[in-house]
């Protein structure tokens, strides 16, 4: 195990410090004193444990693939953005954009998370066992957003395929998303990752009036918008 104090060194150099170990064989690396550092662990692409060891700034954990990443406390913005394989996990609250553009694996905050979580998803499982903010799986395409609190506004807006499951209260869905009853392999999923199927559990999924655009179908539109 190798362990890197961030103190007084730049992500590029923390980065390429995590690269370097994972090419001669280490399997696990510890960052110490990560005090709100940006950009942490990004771009790692081998099967590599990365713990932090307190609270980590933006984009930690973005552009991964096959990492195994624990953040001991808080994240900012853009937690595991663009993750292509691996399991990212955080013990406090993500900021906003968790799980940005992800295509797989998975990123679970065992908190909160702040809005547009899981916008633009691609694949993978996104579970937030508390609450997200508004606008959250906005424009989503793929994979599954499991949250285990609350949703704010906007919820679903414009989303393509995939699946939002919600435990808590929906303030207001976005554009074109609905509510149904969660199916069987919904409860599955939710067994599965730990999360209480006694909630009040919703499946939101996208109603498909705006997968495509045909300008005279105004009214269709008016009543989508």
């Amino acid at each position: 195990m190798v362990q890197i104090d961030c103190r007084l060194k730049s992500a590029v150099d923390l980065n390429r410090e995590i690269r370097f170990s994972t090419e001669q064989g280490e399997s696990e690396v510890h960052l110490i004193h990560p005090e709100g550092r940006h950009n942490l662990a990004v771009g790692i692409l081998t099967c590599v444990r990365v713990t932090v060891e307190g609270t980590a700034g933006y984009y930690c954990g973005g552009l991964c693939d096959g990492i195994r990443l624990d953040v001991h406390g808080d994240t900012g913005w853009g937690l595991g953005e663009n993750l292509m394989s691996g399991e990212i996990f955080v013990s406090g609250n993500a900021g906003s954009a968790a799980g940005a553009s992800m295509r797989g694996g998975v990123v679970r905050v065992e908190g909160c998370a702040g809005p547009r979580a899981g916008i633009s998803m691609k694949g993978g499982v996104l579970i937030i066992e508390g609450s997200v903010g508004a606008m959250s799986g906005f424009m989503m395409q793929k994979g599954a957003m499991i949250i285990g609190g609350d949703a704010g506004e906007g919820l679903g807006d414009s989303m393509y395929e995939g699946v939002i499951l919600v435990g808590g209260r929906i303030r207001a869905l976005g554009n074109d998303a609905v509510v149904t009853e969660p199916r069987p392999e919904d409860l599955d999923l939710i067994r599965n990752v730990g999360l209480d199927t006694g909630l009040d559990w919703k499946r939101v999924e996208s109603g498909k009036k705006l997968w495509y655009f045909n300008k005279k179908e105004w009214d269709v539109w008016k009543v989508a918008l």
